[in-house]
């Protein structure tokens, strides 16, 4: 049996108790991050009108990052 280093375990433990019935995947996020970025550039509270993007951003790296990176690009434009 292949063991988990402790932080892993840890992040896996934290991931599972933040999990919330009505989440979305990362390829609905996907579909929808365009949309939660513009708000986020206009001053709209983001997170109240789309909290499953929200929630999904909060809990998967990838997405985050790939949020970051289009939001950095659309200050730039």
């Amino acid at each position: 049996m292949m063991s988990l280093p402790t932080e892993k375990l840890k992040g896996l433990v934290f991931s599972i108790f933040r999990t919330h019935r009505e989440e979305i995947g990362c390829d609905e996020c996907f579909e929808q991050v365009d949309l939660f970025a513009e708000l986020v550039l206009a001053g709209k509270d983001a997170a109240k009108v789309m909290p499953h993007v929200y929630q999904h951003l909060a809990i998967c790296k990838a997405c985050r990052e790939e949020f970051e990176m289009l939001l950095a690009s659309l200050r730039v434009v």
